[in-house]
């Protein structure tokens, strides 16, 4: 029985990270790539850079998370089958994927210089 908790909790380890680096490499490479493309259509590429962290930063914490109904599901059957750790799992996934999108939208405000509003 131990030996499945360590395994359980290797695996949430894994995934706590995961949904941080996730969320930061949705947010900076959707912030980039979009300002590559400002720049190739004659934008300014640093302006389209920050404007386009602050609309992604959501879609960044969506992608980290799953995207699906599995968090909603989770929340479920913590409140009602009465499983707080499952709860507090989801909550820790959830608190990781919005430090990865801070982190990136921290990043891409120091890179260009401009403020970004949320």
């Amino acid at each position: 029985m131990k030996r499945v908790d360590a395994m359980n909790q290797a695996g949430f380890i894994s995934s706590f990270i995961e949904s941080y680096f996730i969320a930061l490499g949705v947010l900076l490479g959707g912030a980039i790539i979009g300002g590559i493309a400002a720049f190739l259509t004659g934008q300014p590429a640093l302006t389209a850079i920050a404007r386009l962290s602050s609309s992604l930063w959501i879609w960044a914490i969506v992608a980290a998370i799953g995207g699906t109904f599995d968090p909603i599901y989770e929340f479920e059957k913590g409140i009602f089958d009465g499983q707080t750790k499952d709860i507090i799992k989801q909550i820790l996934l959830i608190l990781s994927a919005l430090g990865g999108a801070q982190t990136g939208a921290l990043l891409i405000e120091w890179f260009t210089q401009e403020f970004i509003s949320s």
